[in-house]
């Protein structure tokens, strides 16, 4: 336990932004603010802004450039659809499309204005981003009340973004930041948290008791968020799972690397690893895919669509060994690692020999046919990788899931 405590000192050290880095957001942020303050009061336009995200709740981690999110609450008279077309017209950004439109406005930050509608209380939401005030005041005070839970939480960041769980988008279906926040404070600690999930394929948590019992969160909620692995229901919204977003197959990769740090503690969980260089003992099969849809979760979720496609043609002719996917949101483009082992022949399946006309048919197309339970079935030799290119370049499918390119590196 001592190494332990070790080497999470030394990560919080590494991973907690500089007092000057602070200072300089703070001063870049109030510029930013006031500035669309006075446009907001020039136009007349009944709202009010606050900051929200990590730099709000006290716990960001250092990055090569920080983001900010700021929130902008619109009267309750507003249209909802029409809050997304003012605000247009007060940042001058580039308009990110989602459940409700937001915008990214770039210089020595990066600053994501989200439009939402001001309400009193979180059961009078029209968008999930409405909820936002209300997670901001609620793990402040969290953390006001444990001082070291800020740290602890970096530490959740942190860690699942080396092993590439951090994030709530649909090519990710990892942890957000909002429901690590959740989980280190209602565990008490980042190592607490380890322990408690490393076991578990179910949880179910309910720290405000919204409910009664588990069996009636199971009836209340929705179906559609009650898929994850995790369920825990939102402290600020009883309809809500916070991780909804989570997947079986994330949540595996998170709990696998959470027992390995357990067992064996090093500094190298905390560091990213380049999947080429985890699968170097490995040959390795690595197709790049590129999409013109949006960047970031549109684009990225169109080339995990595509990854799990490609992943489905290949078992055809190859069986597939480790397969893993990784998007580059700047190049708009998705690396597909596979690791692959050509199959001697495939088996192909015909027609019922009672239909004679499509029997003849595939037996005239192919050969070394043979019949089986009264079904006509061929074999035929599998195709190489570069074959196996060559042949999807010409499918159709490939513009209806907006893939403009797909090359083997």
């Amino acid at each position: 336990m001592e190494k332990i405590k070790e080497i999470l000192d030394k990560q919080v050290s590494k991973i907690k932004p500089d007092k000057e880095e602070l200072i300089f957001i703070e001063e870049q942020t109030k510029k930013f603010l006031d500035e669309l303050n006075e446009k907001i009061k020039k136009k007349k336009i009944v709202a009010e802004v606050f900051v929200g995200g990590s730099i709000a709740k006290g716990t960001l981690i250092k990055k090569k450039k920080y983001d900010v999110d700021i929130f902008v609450r619109f009267d309750k008279k507003y249209e909802d659809k029409e809050i997304s077309d003012i605000l247009e017209k007060l940042v001058k950004g580039k308009r990110i499309h989602g459940s409700r439109d937001y915008f990214q406005v770039e210089n020595t930050l990066l600053f994501e204005v989200v439009p939402t509608i001001k309400i009193n209380k979180p059961g009078e939401a029209r968008n999930v981003t409405d909820l936002s005030y209300f997670h901001v005041n609620y793990i402040k005070g969290k953390i006001k009340d444990k001082k070291k839970l800020a740290e602890e939480i970096m530490l959740g960041k942190a860690f699942c973004y080396a092993n590439r769980c951090y994030g709530a988008e649909s090519y990710i279906k990892g942890f957000s930041g909002y429901a690590l926040e959740l989980l280190v404070s209602y565990y008490g600690s980042f190592i607490k948290f380890l322990k408690a999930v490393k076991d578990k394929e179910r949880i179910i948590l309910d720290p405000a008791k919204h409910y009664k019992n588990k069996d009636e969160i199971l009836l209340e909620l929705n179906e559609s968020k009650l898929n994850s692995p995790i369920v825990f229901v939102d402290p600020t919204f009883k309809y809500r799972n916070a991780l909804a977003a989570l997947s079986n197959q994330t949540f595996l990769r998170f709990k696998k690397a959470g027992s390995g740090f357990l067992k064996n503690p090093s500094e190298s969980f905390f560091e990213k690893q380049n999947i080429e260089n985890k699968l170097k003992k490995h040959k390795l099969t690595i197709i790049k895919s590129s999409t013109n849809r949006q960047k970031g979760d549109i684009g990225g979720s169109k080339l995990r669509k595509f990854h799990n496609y490609l992943t489905y043609r290949l078992k055809k002719d190859f069986e597939i060994k480790i397969s893993e996917f990784e998007y580059d949101e700047e190049a708009n483009s998705a690396r597909n690692y596979f690791v692959l082992q050509q199959k001697k022949e495939i088996i192909i399946e015909g027609p019922p020999i009672t239909h004679v006309e499509n029997l003849t048919k595939f037996k005239k197309k192919h050969k070394n046919c043979f019949i089986r339970k009264g079904k006509a079935y061929c074999k035929q030799k599998s195709k190489n990788i570069n074959e196996f290119i060559s042949e999807l370049k010409k499918d159709k499918i490939l513009k209806e899931m907006d893939v403009i390119k797909i090359e083997l590196l």
